[in-house]
């Protein structure tokens, strides 16, 4: 029987979506290599090892213990109630502020360290997040902006990637990562970013992999019901692929690194503009 025309949610919705498959996110997402976390240090100039880190759209923590693993001091801000819940219960110290990443409740020139959106970026303005951002680091501080994306050099991946457009009309509209050092270039603030992509794999049980893509945005704003014929879909052809039922996820991590222009310690600077107090 035809399918109904699927209601393309609006970025709003797929923006608040995650609260919904919060469990799954944190059960089935991939974590980060460790040369992601060498990159930042050099990009960065510093260790991570006694680094105070905002980890902004926090989620449920990957990235945020990851870094503290690596020694840093880490505050999570996460605007999710249920994302925020999954990581206070894997990293029962953490800092943990609920928050959106354009308007950060913390006084210029907190003196951060570095800033981080690890797969988060993309669902904030750059022209307030980044200000804010700069902000509240402090000078000489870097705001470090990183994504998993499926590896577009593998043709599964591309294959896939097509199989699920034509199917959820919409779904990838705005692909930031390769584009993120000309959209922080282009805000006019004079910063410079610098960008690296590495190429890593993890193997997963093809039930983890699936859990993986429900738990995108599209998936979780369709709901179950819309999501199971594109999941099943996905796992007829993958077992083509993989008949073990090991799925060998190959990622491009897209990693974009911006210096806040060192100068005298202040609050904020030129970029208080980037403040939110009276919306």
């Amino acid at each position: 029987m035809p399918q109904p025309p699927l209601h393309r949610p609006t970025r709003p919705v797929l923006a608040r979506s995650f609260d919904a498959v919060a469990a799954q996110y944190a059960a089935a997402r991939p974590g980060y290599p460790p040369a992601l976390f060498d990159a930042l240090e050099e990009l960065a100039g510093r260790p991570l090892a006694g680094a105070r880190v905002l980890d902004v759209g926090a989620g449920t923590g990957i990235a945020t213990r990851l870094l503290a693993a690596r020694g840093a001091g880490v505050t999570a801000v996460e605007p999710g109630a249920a994302m925020a819940s999954e990581l206070r219960a894997a990293g029962p110290g953490t800092p943990l502020v609920r928050a959106l990443g354009d308007a950060l409740p913390f006084a210029g020139g907190a003196g951060f360290d570095l800033v981080t959106y690890a797969q988060s970026w993309h669902w904030t303005a750059p022209a307030r997040s980044v200000p804010e951002a700069m902000r509240v680091l402090r000078p000489g501080g870097a705001l470090a902006v990183w994504w998993n994306v499926p590896d577009p050099r593998v043709a599964w991946c591309r294959e896939q990637e097509a199989r699920i457009e034509r199917a959820l009309p919409g779904y990838h509209v705005d692909r930031v990562a390769p584009r993120a050092p000309d959209l922080i270039r282009g805000l006019g603030l004079g910063l410079e970013p610098e960008s690296r992509e590495l190429a890593w794999t993890r193997r997963v049980p093809l039930e983890t992999h699936l859990a993986m893509l429900g738990s995108r945005s599209y998936f979780a704003a369709i709901g179950p019901e819309a999501a199971r014929p594109v999941l099943e879909a996905e796992r007829a052809a993958l077992l083509e692929l993989f008949p073990d039922g090991t799925v060998e996820e190959p990622y491009a991590l897209d990693v974009t690194v911006t210096l806040r222009p060192a100068g005298p310690s202040d609050s904020g600077g030129p970029y208080t503009a980037a403040r939110t107090d009276k919306e």
